[in-house]
């Protein structure tokens, strides 16, 4: 089956989201910023928290064509005064948070005996509590408005199925999940929606070297019925919809868009 080409532009009818603010984590590259430029494409204002500064600000600049205002805050998730920090640069810069994406994560491939504290701590940090952290921080100041607001964390379907050799990541993953659903329900009252998105193999820059080798490349495309890998446009069209009002009955929910992937999968490596 031939590789779905990358599409640009929107799904959505533009300006939709004209006026709005986004927070994303991890938005300097990958599907983060793939959703970032989604959004700024359909109007939203866009805040772009990462580690790193120069990949940030390289970021800013391809946003740039949007024409949508995008405020760059270096910020590691896993400290709760940096997290603190960045909602205060939103709110002095925007006086607004209407949308927030947590797509900050990390991980890799460990067998779980061997894997150590420092390396739990580390995925389980950027994962979970920094999704926590985030998700409180602009929940507070989206209650704090009155106008309410949608939460969307990346999660994965291994956080269902398990995942050999991810035993961090998995564990992290599944615990977002229950924050999702639970939040969903405390919060709806608020007018907060609180959702999360579940992508499959998706081809970023990130991801490619894993399945760079030919036989790895088919054996991981073995497991995807519709036989290809998805596109940063797709996780993020997927995304834009949640974030959008189209979808403001949807909550406590987790959309996949993996190609029909998690339904083959078990607990085998």
């Amino acid at each position: 089956m031939p590789e779905q080409p990358e599409r640009s532009g929107t799904m959505l009818p533009p300006g939709c989201l004209a006026g709005q603010v986004a927070v994303i984590t991890g938005g300097a590259s990958g599907i983060g910023f793939g959703i970032a430029r989604e959004v700024a494409q359909l109007g939203a204002h866009v805040v772009l928290a990462g580690r790193h500064p120069e990949k940030l600000e390289a970021a800013r600049e391809a946003l740039k064509p949007t024409g949508v205002d995008v405020l760059t805050v270096p910020t590691d998730v896993r400290q709760p005064d940096q997290v603190e920090a960045l909602f205060r640069s939103v709110s002095d810069h925007f006086g607004r948070v209407d949308m927030l994406v947590n797509a900050a994560a990390g991980n890799f491939i460990v067998d779980s005996e061997k894997l150590s504290v420092n390396g739990w701590n580390a995925v389980v940090g950027s994962v979970l509590h920094g999704t926590f952290y985030c998700t409180r921080a602009a929940g507070l100041q989206m209650i704090a408005s009155g106008r309410g607001g949608r939460i969307l964390s990346i999660v994965a379907s291994y956080a269902w199925t398990g995942g050999p050799k991810t035993v961090h990541s998995v564990a992290a993953k599944a615990g977002v999940v229950a924050l999702t659903r639970t939040l969903a329900v405390e919060w709806a009252h608020y007018g907060i929606r609180v959702n999360a998105l579940c992508p499959g193999p998706t081809d970023t820059e990130g991801a490619r070297p894993l399945w760079e080798d030919p036989e790895t490349r088919q054996r991981v495309l073995r497991r995807i019925p519709v036989g290809r890998f998805g596109t940063v446009t797709e996780v993020a069209q997927a995304a834009s919809y949640l974030l959008s009002p189209y979808a403001d009955f949807i909550n406590g929910e987790v959309l996949v868009i993996d190609g029909g992937e998690w339904l083959g999968k078990g607990l085998t490596s």
